[in-house]
């Protein structure tokens, strides 16, 4: 296992890796719509936290050797699943065909106060 970090996404705010790189794979943490350069949730609604998560995500993956286009497995939690269709039209931007699989799944309350987190696994 190979820990990997990105000074261009949040710190981990808690006992975990932004991501872990494992047989070719890498794994990355849930991440917030925290901007890195300020260590807050981003101001705006889900479709600008959906922004932030993606771009977190990025650096994450750009840190491993990886891309989004090498994305398997994406899920992502929604604070309220009204905001489904706001975030899923920012999400389609991130991403080509073959779309990576995907959960997305209403959750009681995220850290942070935060509408949405993205977790993603992604091979090299």
């Amino acid at each position: 296992m190979t820990e990997i970090k990105s000074a261009a996404a949040p710190a981990a705010i808690g006992p975990y890796s932004q991501a872990i790189e494992a047989g070719g794979m890498v794994f990355a943490s849930g991440q917030l719509p925290i901007d890195p350069a300020t260590g807050s949730i981003v101001e705006g609604g889900i479709e600008q936290q959906t922004h932030q998560s993606l771009r977190n995500v990025q650096a994450i993956l750009e840190a491993a050797g990886t891309d989004l286009s090498h994305v398997v497995k994406t899920t992502v939690f929604l604070s309220s699943i009204t905001n489904f269709a706001n975030m899923n039209e920012v999400y389609a931007q991130y991403f080509r065909e073959p779309f990576p699989a995907r959960s997305a799944v209403a959750v009681k309350d995220l850290p942070k106060g935060a509408l949405v987190e993205i977790e993603v696994v992604a091979v090299r």
